[in-house]
């Protein structure tokens, strides 16, 4: 155990250095007094054309923009006229969402001339005010996310506007390249290095004039996707809804190199080609992804724009084991599990200590979920939602199956990455009479309490009942000791639209689906608990819902066998 502390401080001062230094030259460099011009980026004499924008946009929210009322992360702020970049931002979220000009995009949906003017007008004042040197507004991601905003909505800027403010933009936006080439190999690992890296290539085929940009940049980007891009098409950072994010970008950079009749580096294509079975891995029946690792609720919209481009369309593949998931399907029963490792320190900020973790889903509805994350309002519940108790798996001694770097003055200088977790994990998956079966075990949580878990699941080849079966093992000798109980709670969260109740014989519990299509929860021997719970993957904010416990020890109940079963399977 002193061992793996001062590995743990070792790594922690080493991750805390290096992010420390990031955001010293980030600051640096967004300095006005910086030489901006030594990164040899020079200032087009025109944009060539403008990026497809997939993000969809709502013409009622220019409206609301127009009045004044500008509604982002969760948080309103009223401008009453005034710039809202003048504005105090009601929370960190609100900044960037601000800042990044995604919005324009809703500017866009609109199409009236007065729109146009809104958003020529806020880019002025943006402009005017040398916003892009803000704090919030220099973060490496948010200043990416802006000159790719600004150069899809271009048009929209730029349509009537005299040839003054077109330099002005021009030069601004020539500036913020300029920093994003500087501050991109420092920015912090995984999104915000890689969205730097995709609008740099953006930025490098839509501006004129950008040959050695072109060059520098296409070798950045092939550079982060080899790194980040795993080899089943998953995301280094284990998060389902970065496949989403990633794409949204990839897929008009992709048209970008054919408008300008440039081939396109194939390690971009390949990208896009092992990432979109992955889209399909991760989806239930009804649409929604899993909710593992950072996953909050399904953009339907964008998802679907996304999904239009995929042209195999084939069955999702069942096994993932670069990125750590494993999927089970018969009839319209899909199961899917987490039985990867956390990602490594530097990409861990947003990971959950999900490990052997599962989701169920039968038809169009969702039975076990995990908790997942809200669109809104994340900040606040990242710290709850990232224990393995809002989970669908095995709690031991009320501990998560990961280590998180706990509050204090290190968290707000490189959050609260994963210190420690499972790290010796076996997979094995087969067949048994006609039927998708699937081990895995983790050592989570060996080193402190002595328990290695290992569950198994058997999807029936109809899809009407899902055998479970959680297994305790002592991590050293032979047996458990007296003085080493290893009491633990095996969760099941249940989807807000299942409704619980007790059967009759008292220990299986009816799951009733909105469509009258029910099932059954039974443990043969344990005694079912239902208790509170909550649901942060809706779009509609944080719902109440309930989950089943089983709780024990590993020492006098070293195995639990659970199963869910269709109702008509047993009528049958």
């Amino acid at each position: 155990m002193a061992r793996e502390i001062h590995a743990d401080r070792a790594r922690l001062a080493l991750f805390a250095a290096e992010t420390g230094w990031n955001s010293l030259v980030a600051r640096t460099l967004a300095h006005p007094w910086f030489p901006w011009r030594a990164t040899s980026v020079p200032v087009p004499s025109r944009l060539l054309f403008a990026p497809h924008e997939l993000r969809t946009g709502d013409p009622a929210r220019a409206g609301e923009f127009y009045a004044g009322r500008y509604s982002f992360a969760g948080k309103l702020v009223l401008t009453d006229g005034a710039s809202p970049f003048e504005m105090e931002p009601p929370s960190p979220e609100w900044a960037r969402e601000l800042y990044s000009f995604g919005w324009l995009r809703h500017l866009q949906a609109s199409a009236s001339p007065l729109a146009r003017a809104h958003a020529r007008a806020l880019v002025g004042d943006w402009i005017a005010m040398r916003g892009h040197r803000l704090p919030q507004a220099s973060a490496p991601e948010v200043a990416a996310r802006r000159v790719s905003s600004w150069l899809t909505q271009a048009p929209l800027i730029l349509q009537d506007a005299d040839p003054g403010f077109h330099r002005r933009f021009l030069r601004s936006l020539t500036a913020q390249v300029r920093y994003i080439k500087s501050v991109g190999p420092s920015a912090p690992d995984g999104r915000p290095r890689l969205a730097c890296a995709l609008t740099l290539a953006l930025a490098s085929l839509c501006m004129a004039d950008q040959t050695r940009l072109m060059r520098a940049a296409q070798k950045r980007l092939i550079e982060e996707l080899d790194r980040q891009v795993l080899g089943d098409g998953g995301h280094v950072s284990r998060n389902p809804g970065m496949l989403i994010e990633v794409l949204l970008d990839l897929l008009p950079l992709r048209q970008c190199y054919g408008a300008r009749h440039v081939a396109p580096p194939p390690t971009l294509l390949n990208a896009i080609d092992r990432m979109m079975p992955m889209l399909r891995f991760f989806r239930h029946a009804d649409g929604a992804f899993a909710l593992f690792n950072g996953m909050g609720p399904t953009p339907a919209d964008v998802l679907a724009t996304v999904l239009a481009y995929d042209d195999a369309r084939g069955r999702p593949i069942s096994n993932a084991p670069y990125s750590g998931y494993q999927r089970m399907e018969a009839g319209s029963t899909v199961v899917i599990a987490d039985t990867g490792a956390p990602p490594p320190l530097p990409l861990s900020l947003e990971a959950h200590a999900g490990c052997l973790s599962f989701e169920l889903s039968a038809g169009r509805h969702r039975l076990v979920v995990n908790c997942g994350l809200p669109s809104a309002g994340r900040e606040e519940w990242r710290a709850v939602a990232r224990q393995t108790a809002a989970h669908s798996t095995v709690v031991v001694a009320d501990a998560s199956s990961c280590r998180f770097l706990s509050a204090g003055p290190l968290t707000r200088l490189c959050g609260a990455p994963v210190l420690g977790g499972p790290a010796d994990l076996h997979v094995d998956r087969g067949e048994r009479g006609g039927a998708d079966v699937l081990r895995a075990s983790h050592d989570g949580y060996a080193q402190r309490f002595g328990v290695v878990h290992q569950r198994s699941w058997r999807l029936s080849p109809d899809g009407m009942r899902l055998d479970g079966e959680d297994l305790f093992r002592v991590a050293q000798g032979e047996e458990f000791s007296a003085d080493q109980p290893g009491r633990y709670a095996v969760r099941f969260h249940l989807h807000p639209s299942v409704e619980p109740s007790r059967a009759s014989d008292g220990q299986t519990v009816i799951l009733r689906l909105p469509d009258g299509d029910d099932w059954a929860f039974t443990a043969p021997d344990s005694s079912v608990a239902i208790e509170e719970s909550i649901f942060l993957g809706s779009g509609a904010g944080p719902r109440r819902t309930e989950q089943l416990v089983i709780t024990g020890t590993a020492r006098q109940t070293p195995r639990v066998e659970w199963t869910f079963v269709q109702l008509k399977a047993l009528r049958g």
